[in-house]
């Protein structure tokens, strides 16, 4: 228990001291920087503190998906630098999400800077046309950056290939496990009430969300008897 408590007040600490390092970041970068740092702890609000304002999130806010992938990855989740992604308004934004590891090596928060890079493709977008040079990068993804996870979770839902092309009532059952192991994956199942988040959106019932998850990660097993799948 106090080795716990020894981990817990180390993390708090870390933490604490990178609050005026958020803020010295963003204040250097000025009004298009936002550096957001997060407590994995507690994904329904990781949001410790956040300084500028790019993606509208507040402290006590919930982590995005990128967030959960890093979560869903535990001990053997690495920094991501320099990658581009949208918010659903549209603003362009380079982002680089740190974690942060206590001295036993766990990952158990993260230090992310996102830059508002919306201007800067434009300038792009133009001296590209007028220098008659066609074509460009690939669109990046759009990121739901929020400070509810429910809508984080939804969001993940909405963007799944099967479930967008097809339907849950279309998938066969290797299509079903597929979609489970894809959304565990995707730290999914990390939040709290997630399960029946998605049994809900899905129309099963828990039982069979639950069954359907255990069944992903294993290498096979019985159909799902739980429910009405």
């Amino acid at each position: 228990m106090a080795a716990v408590e020894e981990r817990d007040a180390e993390r708090e600490a870390i933490l604490a001291a990178l609050v005026p390092v958020a803020e010295g970041i963003a204040a250097t970068f000025g009004p298009v920087c936002e550096v957001v740092l997060h407590d994995y702890r507690r994904p329904e609000g990781s949001v410790v503190a956040v300084a500028g304002s790019v993606t509208g999130r507040t402290a006590g806010g919930a982590m995005s998906e990128i967030g959960m992938r890093m979560l869903a990855r535990g001990d053997e989740a690495a920094d991501e630098l320099n990658y581009l992604t949208r918010t659903g308004t549209g603003t362009l934004v380079k982002s680089s999400t740190m974690v942060l590891r206590d001295s036993t090596g766990a990952v158990f928060g993260a230090l992310c800077v996102n830059v508002d890079v919306t201007a800067v493709d434009q300038a792009r977008t133009l001296l590209g046309a007028l220098a008659g040079l066609g074509g460009g990068p690939a669109e990046p993804p759009v990121t739901t950056f929020g400070n509810d996870i429910d809508a984080v979770v939804e969001a993940i839902l909405d963007d799944h290939r099967s479930l967008r092309h097809r339907g849950w009532g279309r998938l066969g059952r290797e299509e079903r496990l597929r979609l489970f192991r894809d959304l565990d994956a995707r730290g999914v199942f990390a939040v709290r009430r997630a399960v029946e988040q998605v049994a809900g959106r899905l129309g099963i019932s828990r039982a069979s969300a639950y069954s359907y998850l255990s069944q992903s990660r294993t290498p096979a097993g019985p159909t799902p008897d739980g429910g009405t799948p």
